[in-house]
């Protein structure tokens, strides 16, 4: 069994910046895909940004391009998202899931284990 847990989400003010961790701990297989997914309210939930523990491929939805990095550490575990520039349209609740799957855009419905989320709040 899987468990991620998130952390990192806090009030911030537009133009600010945040680091998400996502602790990846249980069995896995050698390779999986970590997804950084955002739920705003009454909103659907968005994929955005992903990595590869195999080949350290990454993806970003196109609104977070340039403002966001996904980086791993192994031997921690951890996943983190750096989120730069933040816009109040960035303002969800932010979730880090497993796959096996490396499919880009990431589908929900491919990612079978999930972190309890962090709320990302860019308001001044």
């Amino acid at each position: 069994q899987v468990q991620l847990v998130e952390s990192g989400g806090d009030l911030v003010q537009p133009g600010g910046s945040l680091r998400l961790s996502c602790a990846v701990s249980g069995s896995t297989l050698d390779y999986y895909t970590i997804g950084w997914f955002r739920q705003a309210p009454g909103k659907e939930r968005e994929g955005v940004s992903c990595i590869s523990s195999s080949d350290g491929s990454t993806y970003y939805a196109d609104s977070v391009k340039g403002r966001f990095t996904i980086s791993g550490d192994n031997a921690k575990n951890t996943v983190y998202l750096q989120m730069n520039s933040l816009k109040p349209e960035d303002t969800a609740v932010y979730y880090c899931a497993l796959s096996y799957y490396s499919d880009y855009p990431p589908l929900v419905s491919d990612f079978l284990s999930w972190g309890q989320g962090t709320q990302v709040t860019v308001s001044s």
